[in-house]
């Protein structure tokens, strides 16, 4: 009998957790973390309750895609280089001019514009599959998207009340970034990307730079994304 599904993702909020304890309140890499916790919370709720076609794959990629993040803390951690799409996010951590809601967008859109891609072609190749529309695991992917918008706005609504208005009033356009970005555009645009990398798996030149160009290019975004207004 196999590991049951949960299990894995049982490890990644268990690790989300810690970084979450570790972290100060007014950290901005905290607050993605706590979105991204509780995100990951609702994940594990719907895959315990048999809402996925693929709980399997769905808890690989879980782990996959979480490893990503991991990585990047725990290079930021040990003083070492991280990939570009993280950088915007982990060098304003501590800027007080950026709002906490800017924090999350851009942790979200160097995850899910840059980690996802990857770590969906990994997990699909692992399990002998391809990226297709209408597939049970492209069903999956997208019923994980009502669970980021719900949670997006929870947050949101979280990070906005009467302290943050008025600090949102003092910086002026926190609540536009929010409004720019699309958790469901982006995480479309990821299922596109990783189709693209899928076809040059057989290519690894291009695909480097193909992945490569991406990572720049998410990395831009964010800067947008936590350009604060003082």
């Amino acid at each position: 009998m196999g590991t049951e599904p949960t299990a894995p993702i049982k490890q990644v909020v268990f690790r989300m957790r810690e970084i979450q304890a570790g972290l100060p309140t007014a950290d901005g890499v905290a607050r993605f973390n706590e979105l991204y916790l509780t995100v990951t919370e609702a994940v594990l709720d719907d895959t315990g309750a048999g809402k996925f076609e693929d709980p399997d794959l769905l808890a690989d990629l879980d782990v996959r895609f979480a490893g990503l993040y991991f990585a990047a803390v725990d290079a930021s951690e040990q003083g070492k280089p991280i990939p570009n799409a993280w950088q915007p996010l982990f060098e304003k951590r501590h800027d007080k001019h950026i709002a906490p809601l800017q924090f999350a967008i851009a942790g979200m859109n160097a995850h899910i514009n840059h980690d996802l891609p990857v770590a969906l072609v990994d997990t699909l190749v692992a399990h002998g599959l391809a990226p297709k529309n209408d597939s049970p695991q492209h069903r999956d992917f997208e019923a994980v998207n009502g669970i980021l918008a719900l949670v997006e706005k929870q947050i949101k609504r979280k990070f906005m009340d009467k302290v943050m208005r008025d600090v949102d009033r003092v910086l002026g356009h926190a609540d536009d970034v929010a409004a720019m970005w699309s958790v469901e555009r982006a995480r479309n645009a990821a299922w596109v990307n990783a189709q693209v990398l899928y076809k040059l798996r057989d290519a690894p030149d291009l695909y480097d730079a193909y992945e490569d160009s991406l990572d720049r290019m998410v990395e831009l975004a964010s800067r947008g994304l936590l350009a604060a207004r003082v």
